[in-house]
């Protein structure tokens, strides 16, 4: 009995790791804009956003395809392949010599992790026994998914100061061959309980098409105008598309997203939830990594350390809620979450030009750090449970999709909104006598802007578990066991 849950537990350190290497990279890069703007010649400091899209992008757009691809041909197999084609992206990001370069490259990433995310956490899901053994394991999970942003930009900034920004890529070559070693050593391969392997390629065409279209169309909207016809139009073919799939699904015998998977329990609200937690959370690391080195004038180190916090609020709220959700179930920490993350967000849109680090910053990173620790674990669980092994990978590949697409999206939104305001303010200031000055003026506006919008995204999460979301008494103590 030693022998194998040791066993569970070194499966779930191999897979975590990875996980915690896709979401690291996610924010490692917040803090090494500046010098990447600087090193490959950015046109403008609106384009480095997609350094960080073109990433979130390819991985929320292929996420429902690697899913299935881990059902169909092999967990173990989709998670080897896609860590190998990860790190050497990681690489070559690492030696791009312009800006078009990194941009594909992190897009490359992107879709390396559509494949591997959902397969680390299929793995997961079927290692593990539904109840306590499995609410354990994905409160681990859940802290090292929900760190990874965190320490990213604590790493970002470390690297970036005392080695260059390339080692934010260069890093990933090491810790990817350690886990495509371990991984073919103990990872045990598992695949879906089904009659064939054939994978819905125009199902994955459309959903793909459709929400990087999507994602591309909102991320333009502010420079060509909400009302315009380039976004309207590019909306409209967005939703046809995304329309066609639904469709496609239903009458697909081999569906990419079977329909049936939205009756099982709470998976659609579970993703329902995701989506605007992620889309207000996601703001956090760019614009705050930007305040503290545009506005406060922070290196890359000081601004990376500036994250430390969340953390460890994250980490040590996961730790708890192992043992809190056993006791008291999923739904009340998902209502209470995305409340302390509005709360958060609240007091870093009162961040002032002549603002400190203690004063307008570190409180609300930490009410936000510790909302993201009560939902990452309680939306994982919540969307996971009642889910048959033979569709653990399309469950994990939709809650990631949720939650990368969520992401993606709320950056476009809000950095729309930011760059809009700052643009209104400096046409009513642009008399002013201190240039500078009212640039940081309007660039504080912007990002005051953005997280009162994203502080609607966290309330309409809580909205909706209190809402929709249902839980059995017992559900989440079901099974007995150890991680």
């Amino acid at each position: 009995m030693v022998r194998r849950l040791v066993h569970k537990n070194l499966v779930l350190a191999i897979v975590a790791v990875a996980q915690f290497m896709v979401v690291l990279d996610s924010s490692i890069v917040n803090v090494a804009l500046p010098s990447i703007y600087r090193s490959l010649h950015f046109t403008s400091p609106s384009s480095l956003q997609w350094i960080v899209t073109a990433y979130t992008l390819a991985f929320g757009g292929f996420l429902l395809l690697g899913g299935r691809a881990a059902d169909l041909y092999g967990r173990k197999k989709m998670f080897v392949y896609a860590v190998t084609a990860f790190s050497t992206a990681s690489l070559l990001c690492g030696l791009s010599q312009n800006s078009i370069m990194i941009e594909v490259l992190r897009g490359v990433q992107g879709l390396a992790a559509a494949f591997m995310s959902p397969a680390a956490l299929s793995i997961v899901l079927t290692t593990f026994k539904e109840g306590k053994e499995r609410a354990k394991a994905l409160s681990v999970w859940g802290a090292v998914a929900a760190g990874g942003a965190a320490t990213g930009v604590l790493v970002g900034g470390i690297l970036t100061e005392y080695l260059d920004w390339r080692w934010n890529f260069f890093v990933n070559v090491p810790v990817g061959i350690a886990v495509v070693v371990a991984a073919n050593l103990y990872v045990p391969e598992s695949r879906a309980d089904l009659h064939h392997n054939k994978l819905d390629l125009p199902g994955a065409v459309l959903v793909t098409s459709g929400l990087m279209l999507l994602v591309y169309t909102l991320t333009k909207a502010p420079s060509y105008g909400w009302l315009s016809l380039h976004t309207v139009s590019f909306l409209t073919i967005s939703a046809a598309l995304l329309a066609s799939f639904v469709y496609n699904e239903s009458r697909s015998k081999h569906a990419l997203m079977p329909l049936h998977i939205f009756r099982i329990g709470n998976v659609p609200f579970a993703n329902m939830v995701q989506l605007p937690i992620t889309a207000g959370a996601f703001s956090l690391f760019f614009f705050v990594s930007l305040y503290v080195q545009n506005i406060l004038h922070y290196s890359p180190i000081r601004a990376g350390l500036c994250f430390l916090p969340v953390t460890f609020v994250i980490g040590g709220v996961s730790v708890v809620m192992q043992h809190v959700i056993g006791k008291i179930g999923y739904k009340k920490p998902l209502v209470a979450g995305p409340l302390f993350l509005a709360l958060g967000l609240f007091l870093l849109a009162h961040m002032r030009v002549d603002g400190t680090y203690f004063g307008n910053v570190f409180p609300g990173l930490v009410l936000m750090a510790f909302g993201l620790g009560l939902s990452f674990i309680s939306i994982t669980i919540a969307g996971t449970t009642g889910v048959p092994h033979k569709e653990s990978g399309l469950a994990s590949g939709l809650l990631n999709t949720s939650q990368q697409i969520g992401g993606s999206l709320g950056l476009a939104i809000l950095s729309g909104i930011s760059a809009s305001s700052a643009v209104t303010y400096l046409k009513v200031h642009q008399s002013a006598a201190s240039a500078p000055l009212t640039l940081a003026h309007a660039q504080v506006q912007g990002f005051s802007h953005a997280f009162y919008t994203a502080i609607g995204f966290a309330l309409l999460s809580s909205l909706v578990t209190v809402l929709f979301i249902r839980e059995h008494r017992g559900e989440a103590i079901a099974e007995p066991g150890l991680v």
